[in-house]
């Protein structure tokens, strides 16, 4: 009999709302530093306008239900999510490479939204009971 360890217990798989809303909420302080500190407005909007496009995809994504039994719709999910940070990934290195300044901005608040993102849905997988 081979023994699960905590990490690896299988769970439901949480809701997206709340990581998405704290990664839209760091989007949203975010707006007032830049204002105050004084940064181009513009790195904050092509952050924004990155967030909300991967969400909703995310969304579009979501409706894809993967089963062991339509091998298919799995292929089409992995294949979403990748795509999904590919895109964000293109759009930074052009920004990036049009303006430096813009770029680097837009990439380090996108990258802080994803990873209050990813924290949260990190505590709620693993704050919910394993099902085995």
């Amino acid at each position: 009999m081979t023994r699960v360890g905590i990490l690896g217990a299988p769970r439901p798989i949480p809701r997206r709302l709340a990581p998405a809303l704290g990664g839209g909420i760091v989007i949203g302080l975010a707006l007032p530093v830049f204002l105050v500190a004084g940064w181009s407005l513009s790195g904050w909007v092509v952050a924004a306008v990155l967030w909300v496009g991967s969400q909703a995809f995310g969304l579009l994504l979501a409706r894809i239900s993967p089963s062991s039994e339509n091998v298919a719709a799995s292929g089409v999910l992995a294949f979403g999510m990748m795509f999904r940070m590919l895109a964000v990934l293109v759009v930074l290195l052009v920004v990036v490479a049009s303006d430096k300044d813009v770029g680097l901005a837009a990439a380090l608040l996108y990258g802080l939204a994803y990873t209050a993102e990813l924290g949260l849905s990190l505590a709620g997988y693993y704050g919910q009971e394993p099902t085995a």
